[in-house]
């Protein structure tokens, strides 16, 4: 997914999702497009809006769906909920967590530690730009020194 979001202000929600899957061809080119409603119903309620309108947590959900549309094999998301109201933020944690259990590889850099470790099999913990620790999610999530440093725990 793009940083800062990068979606065509001035088009429709809808263009912005077919526009994603520019670069497919055949007959299942927009068949995404259920799955991106299934994670995000509020971007079929909106698909006549323009995308400039949509508030940041929606404008999240629709890069995150038009990233979809392209039927990747490996999504990567930095800071997904960087500045948007809480309500938004746990629904694209919930979508994140069923993006992943369908089988999609995702890369997520997220400051939410707490909310991250729930999603992630695996864990790399950066400070200054350096990999501290790393291993499994539920390892460093239960770790004291992790606990205290980065959740204040």
């Amino acid at each position: 997914m793009a940083e800062g979001r990068r979606l065509f202000p001035r088009l429709t929600v809808e263009d912005n999702l077919r526009l994603g899957a520019y670069a497919i061809v055949g007959p299942d080119r927009f068949k995404p497009l259920e799955l991106v409603f299934e994670l995000f119903p509020r971007l079929q309620e909106r698909l006549t809006q323009r995308a400039e309108t949509l508030s940041g947590g929606e404008q999240q959900m629709l890069a995150i769906g038009r990233a979809l549309m392209s039927q990747p094999r490996l999504l990567m998301l930095d800071e997904p909920s960087q500045g948007i109201m809480p309500k938004l933020v746990d629904d694209i944690f919930r979508a994140i967590q069923r993006i992943r259990d369908l089988g999609l590889t995702v890369l997520l850099v997220e400051q939410r530690l707490v909310e991250a470790l729930e999603i992630a099999d695996r864990a790399y913990v950066l400070q200054t730009g350096r990999i501290v620790m790393s291993g499994k999610a539920a390892e460093i999530a239960a770790d004291k020194a992790v606990r205290q440093a980065y959740l204040g725990l």
